[in-house]
């Protein structure tokens, strides 16, 4: 494992985090930890992190929150834990802006293999490509760097996003249903955890979420992107 890839656990449980901590640190990984919310916003503030392993519940702003706003200031993926395992709390997690929600307790092997799934599905490093692209609007999708971009800006998203608009600009104009969505990209949560992905998507792509222009709903099949040109 790469010794480069830094994660942030945040929890309120010290026990649980200096497990986590020292199981992570043997499995080859940067570890930080932050005790609650407050914590691991002053950690965020000065580290860069490749992911962050979030508790659901904790005292005061609770990770659900927490995970809500950063959402829309860093590009984290976000693994979020917790004691409720029922597909509805799951659901809350990928709505709130988790990549993938483990419930406890959990066998320290499979976080392990949920943090290799996530961090496959993380963009490449930038870099020139003659890949192609895809034009949505004033929004370019890069292939080949697995980049969103907006006048050459990124726009952020997280990695299902990068993963779900990579299967989809791959084969435009094709109808994918929600199984094979699942498939590829790795969600867990059944169709209604496509949905919500979707939805979160069309935020970032779509002039108007509401009447989707690029990324539109097949009734009774799937999905289908239908790029311009």
């Amino acid at each position: 494992m790469n010794t480069d890839t830094h994660i942030l656990v945040v929890d309120d449980d010290a026990r649980l985090r200096s497990l986590l901590r020292d199981y992570l640190t043997k499995e080859g990984f940067r570890v930080t930890q932050a005790e609650d919310a407050a914590d691991a916003r002053r950690k965020i503030a000065g580290l860069t992190f490749d992911i962050m392993i979030l508790d659901v519940m904790m005292p005061g702003e609770s990770g659900l929150d927490l995970a809500k706003s950063i959402r829309q200031e860093v590009g984290v993926p976000i693994l979020m834990l917790t004691a409720m395992g029922d597909t509805e709390n799951r659901i809350q997690g990928l709505e709130a802006g988790a990549d993938d929600y483990l419930p406890k307790p959990f066998e320290p092997r499979e976080l392990i293999l949920r943090i290799q799934s996530i961090l496959r599905r993380l963009p490449a490093a930038a870099e020139p490509s003659r890949a192609s692209v895809v034009r949505l609007g004033d929004l370019l999708f890069d292939l080949g760097r697995e980049l969103l971009l907006r006048n050459n800006t990124p726009v952020r998203l997280t990695s299902t996003e990068t993963a779900l608009m990579k299967v989809m600009a791959g084969e435009p104009g094709r109808v994918m249903s929600r199984d094979e969505l699942t498939q590829f990209v790795d969600i867990d949560g059944g169709d209604r955890a496509v949905d919500v992905q979707m939805t979160r998507l069309r935020r970032k792509v779509e002039p108007d979420p509401k009447v989707p222009r690029y990324l539109q709903t097949v009734r009774g099949r799937g999905y289908v992107l239908r790029p311009d040109g």
